[in-house]
């Protein structure tokens, strides 16, 4: 194990969420590119993946925040655009957001005034049973005073969606009131923009073939073994 992996929550789950940034459908096609790294990645590593809202899911395992905390951050994709009919390059970026599973009882003591949240209700677009598309189940909850918001629609019902998506937003706030050692909420504001200037990590399909993270050098020449889960190098470099 890694003498990194001893801060608090490392030995936890890992909830994992990828933002789109701008660029249309490349920027859409690349988190979703970005969602299939991750859960390729988490199955060979044996853990459990749940599918909690679009580009969203849950990883259930032995360390699997510790492993995965320093993924948080803009990744940038360039490549020749498979929705430009002129076949140009492009460049896409996307926002990969790691947070820890909250201890119970920490959840609890975080109480946000309920002035503070707006609920948003839509149909489900996932799986859940008969009810999809016909009720609406899937949950969205926006904390008000910063715009950090959490979703689910993994549930089969209203209540336990809603039950999810609060758990993740005081999962959210209580991250980056880590980060930025804030005591209270109101004193947070929105965070990182995918955009550039701010990429960790940069995964080049054309010209030429290559993965480079920008923090620790790590490189590799096969984007498509990166791309399917091997992610090892460039996770063990950052931890060490």
């Amino acid at each position: 194990m890694f003498k990194q992996l001893d801060k608090k929550y490392d030995q936890g789950h890992a909830h994992l969420s990828i933002y789109p940034g701008v660029g249309g459908d490349d920027a859409k096609d690349w988190a979703n590119m970005l969602l299939s790294m991750y859960t390729k990645y988490a199955q060979k590593r044996g853990w459990k993946v749940a599918l909690i809202d679009d580009r969203a899911i849950d990883i259930r395992g032995e360390y699997a925040f510790g492993t995965l905390r320093n993924e948080t951050g803009v990744h940038r994709l360039v490549r020749i655009s498979p929705f430009d009919s002129k076949k140009l390059r492009h460049t896409s970026f996307a926002l990969v957001e790691v947070l820890p599973e909250l201890p119970e009882l920490e959840a609890r003591n975080m109480v946000i005034p309920p002035e503070d949240l707006k609920m948003e209700l839509s149909r489900s677009s996932g799986p859940g049973g008969q009810n999809v598309n016909k009720r609406e189940t899937a949950v969205r909850i926006v904390h008000l005073p910063t715009g950090i918001a959490a979703a689910s629609q993994a549930e089969r019902g209203q209540a336990q969606n809603r039950e999810k998506a609060l758990a993740l937003l005081k999962a959210k706030l209580f991250t980056v009131m880590q980060q930025r050692q804030e005591k209270e909420l109101k004193n947070l504001r929105t965070q990182v923009k995918p955009e550039w200037g701010q990429q960790i990590r940069s995964y080049v399909l054309h010209p030429y073939q290559q993965v480079k993270d920008h923090r620790t050098g790590a490189v590799s020449h096969q984007p498509d073994k990166v791309l399917n889960g091997e992610l090892d190098k460039f996770i063990d470099a950052e931890l060490n």
